[in-house]
């Protein structure tokens, strides 16, 4: 009985479980809009944003900074406080480290200013530029900001919202991951190493770090590529980035408004809110923010010496060999003369970086650091780029790049050029202070490219030649006014010039250049309010050739701002070089001697030589077609450019027949071609003439030969004259009937080369074309009479093929 009774409550109770079941299924097909809110508040979708400990879990490991960086695993998140948006940052990509062919390391990629932006549920990257401006209480500003609008970089959906609501949470793994351009290779490597897409599955985050004002970051990118420059076989580019991520100052640095006729880098920007009727360029300095502390400006205004509020401070890089580490600092405080000259002592100043147990978090790469960095590079050279604020050219950070091989090349310029005076560097091999001070002076000229100085190459021309011979003048003014000159080493001085200098130091155009850019004017409220004084400053030393600055030519138009010259006379200071050469080539064989050795050295070396007179040969053409180039201003008298006078022109034209087209026979040494090579020797001179007499023969040059004889009439040295000249001296055999040798003819055959091209080339005047006509004829008539005073057989073959080449050239066959 009670079995039974216990059997029906079960039945009930399934059957009434039954009909709940039903019921509450049915319920959930057609909820209530209250109920579906409510569901849909409680479970978030996958793009919605979470709350924070389901987003920064315990697992988390989290770096304060500028950014809280979060690492859950391989993923990382940015923190970003929310009084950052709309903050501009400067981001920099470099290598930090690479393989063979591919850069090296601390090679900057790229560099651009980037805006952090929060739109509703999303987090923007956006490409910040400078170049057009207005400013933003004018209305032309609105349109100024309509045609710029600055282009989305990346978009991160928001994770999470802080803690306390006052930052906010997004995944940056993509950013870093993904083949996102400005944060990777950049174009030109793709192009050069024909990359076809990044491998993600091989690249990777390093690590990110963060500080203060900073963010760092190391990845790893790997791409595919169809001209690896090194591990062929993988077919694939593997390559760490260094990404610094620098919150730019929320005041920008009070701009210094740029004069050509001092020397510097500079910012600029185009701004149509000026009161000017055309749209106006505005160009500034590159300068680091050097300021007088508040409680110095009585004591800076009396004219003391006070410490800026923040100094410029240079670490050398663990990696620089311990023996010259004390010159390159050297070469950085070198520059503390200049500074005085604005009024700051201990400006700036070399330290040595913290140990890796000191600081572990140390980089080099870190933007807030500036470096010279030592490079494992073959290449020869060193250079000194540095990183500015687009809005006030304030320098930010400097990184000096210092090759490993840059020794190599200052052995061979030292050696070339003053070992005919000077036992130091009359070996291939130098003492260890002997080469500290070569690199001493080059970390002094790299450093003050980080400061803001271009090359100055119209510096040594300020000196007249024969005070680069004199130990007095030399040992107080050096080589050059401007260590920014490639007045590198004293080739002028000769045998029994004891004492001289040989190289130039801080000079007096340095101290004026930084103090010109760097001395404070505490009662100037804007750029503007600066320039009566800067241009009084100017003004002061107007017609100084100690105070002139001469750009750099890539086409030498300015005979007195050339690279590698010395003194104000191109001549005779060649001569004096050439001198020293001759000296030189003798004792190559002994110089570079050492038992056991090959003549690798020796060959380098006649090499040097050879350079070196070709760079002579270089500065004396320049003087022909020639124009002075000297920046003035409206409240100054005299031309800006003036042609070189005639007789200069004429004297440089002979010192080329004489040095050059007249065989340099004391190149020719039979001791160290036998030693150096099994050929080569006449193609080697062949080439040396041909580039000065193609050179000289430029369509540019001749076309300003024109002008100055259109404008100067008979004061101008004509291209008909100069070319006359020439035909005259390149064939002054065929008036005597001496033997015409191998080299004068092969200089002949490159001289109706040349008249060939000028006659064709579209560049060439009119007037040329018609010139180097008459010439050719001129010189067929002189051919014809000089063959019937020839009796050697290879000349006259010479000159019957000339014939036959000069009137295929005059009377072209259709």
């Amino acid at each position: 009985m009670l079995k039974k009774i216990s059997l029906s409550v079960l039945f009930l109770a399934s059957l009434f479980l039954f009909v709940s079941c039903s019921t509450t299924k049915k319920a959930s097909k057609a909820p209530t809009s209250a109920s579906a809110k409510s569901s849909s508040a409680k479970k978030p979708g996958k793009n919605d944003i979470q709350p924070y400990n389901k987003v920064i879990t315990k697992e988390a490991v989290s770096d304060p900074g500028l950014f809280t960086v979060h690492k859950i695993d391989e993923t990382y998140f940015y923190e970003i406080p929310d009084s950052l948006f709309e903050r501009e940052m400067l981001k920099v990509t470099r290598i930090a480290k690479t393989a063979s062919g591919l850069g090296f390391g601390g090679g900057k990629q790229d560099e651009q200013v980037l805006r952090w932006q929060k739109k509703g549920k999303r987090v923007l990257l956006r490409m910040v530029s400078h170049s057009v401006v207005a400013n933003d209480t004018l209305p032309v500003h609105e349109a100024v900001v309509n045609s710029n609008f600055e282009p989305v970089l990346f978009s991160f959906p928001i994770k999470a919202i802080g803690k306390d609501s006052t930052s906010t949470v997004i995944e940056v793994t993509d950013l870093y991951n993904k083949d996102v351009k400005p944060f990777g290779l950049p174009n030109r490597s793709r192009k050069q190493y024909k990359v076809t897409r990044l491998d993600s599955d091989l690249s990777y985050i390093e690590s990110i770090k963060s500080y203060p004002l900073n963010i760092e970051t190391r990845h790893v990118k790997t791409y595919n590529a169809g001209n690896p420059p090194s591990n062929a076989t993988s077919g694939a580019i593997s390559i760490e980035l260094s990404n610094s991520m620098v919150l730019l100052p929320k005041e920008p640095m009070k701009r210094r408004i740029f004069d050509q006729r001092v020397g510097w880098f500079t910012s600029g920007q185009i701004d149509y809110g000026l009161d000017a009727h055309e749209s106006k360029r505005v160009t500034y300095l590159d300068r680091w923010r050097l300021e007088v502390k508040d409680e110095d400006i009585e004591k800076f205004k009396r004219g003391e010496l006070v410490e800026p509020k923040k100094q410029i401070v240079y670490y050398i890089d663990r990696a620089t060999p311990v023996q010259w580490r004390k010159y390159i600092k050297q070469g950085i405080e070198d520059w503390q003369v200049a500074f005085e000259a604005a009024g700051f002592k201990n400006a700036i100043i070399a330290k040595d970086p913290p140990s890796i147990e000191e600081d572990p978090d140390w980089s080099p790469e870190d933007a807030r650091y500036s470096v010279v960095r030592y490079l494992a590079s073959p290449i020869p050279n060193a250079n000194g780029p540095h990183v500015s604020d687009p809005r006030s050219g304030e320098i930010i950070e400097s990184d000096i790049n210092w090759y490993h091989n840059v020794m190599t090349l200052l052995r061979n310029w030292f050696f070339v050029q003053t070992a005919a005076i000077n036992p130091d560097a009359q070996s291939v091999k130098f003492k260890d202070e002997i080469m500290g001070r070569l690199i001493r002076f080059v970390s002094s000229h790299e450093v003050g490219h980080t400061l803001g100085l271009p090359h100055n190459m119209g510096s040594s021309s300020a000196y007249k030649v024969d005070d680069l011979r004199d130990p007095e003048f030399t040992k107080k003014h050096g080589t050059a006014p401007s260590i920014m000159d490639y007045a590198r080493f004293n080739y002028v001085a000769q045998p029994g010039d004891d004492g001289v200098a040989l190289m130039p130091n801080i000079g007096v155009y340095d101290k004026y250049a930084i103090e010109w850019g760097y001395r404070p004017i505490l009662d100037a409220k804007t750029p503007e309010d600066e320039k009566k004084t800067l241009d009084s400053w100017i003004l002061k030393h107007a017609g100084d050739p100690m105070y002139r600055f001469g750009k750099q030519q890539g086409m030498v138009i300015d005979p007195s701002s050339q690279t590698e010259d010395l003194g104000d006379d191109a001549m005779k200071a060649s001569a004096y070089g050439i001198a020293n050469l001759k000296r030189i080539v003798p004792n190559l064989i002994k110089w570079t001697a050492e038992d056991g050795k090959d003549y690798k050295d020796l060959k380098t070396m006649y090499g040097e030589v050879l350079s070196q007179f070709n760079r002579y040969m270089g500065h004396v053409t320049a003087n022909i077609g020639g124009v002075y180039e000297n920046y003035k201003t409206y409240d100054q008298e005299g031309a800006v450019y003036t042609q070189v006078d005639k007789a200069k022109q004429k004297e440089a034209l002979q010192f080329l027949q004489d040095q050059l087209f007249n065989t340099p026979e004391w190149l020719i040494d039979d001791e160290i071609f036998n030693k150096i090579e099994f050929d080569g020797n006449v193609t080697r001179i062949r080439g040396t003439q041909t580039r000065t007499l193609n050179n000289l023969l430029q369509p540019s040059r001749l076309q300003r030969m024109i002008e100055n004889e259109t404008i100067n009439k008979n004061q101008a040295y004509s291209p008909l004259s100069m070319m006359q000249d020439l035909r005259k001296g390149i064939f002054s055999e065929l008036r005597s009937g001496k033997k015409i040798d191998t080299y004068r003819r092969n200089l002949q055959h490159s001289y109706i080369d040349r008249m060939e091209y000028l006659m064709s080339a579209k560049q060439s005047p009119s007037d040329i074309k018609a010139i180097s006509r008459a010439e050719l004829k001129t010189l067929e008539r002189a051919i014809r009479s000089g063959l019937a005073r020839t009796n050697d057989t290879m000349s006259r073959i010479h000159l019957t093929d000339a014939l036959q080449r000069i009137d295929a050239i005059l009377n072209p066959k259709s």
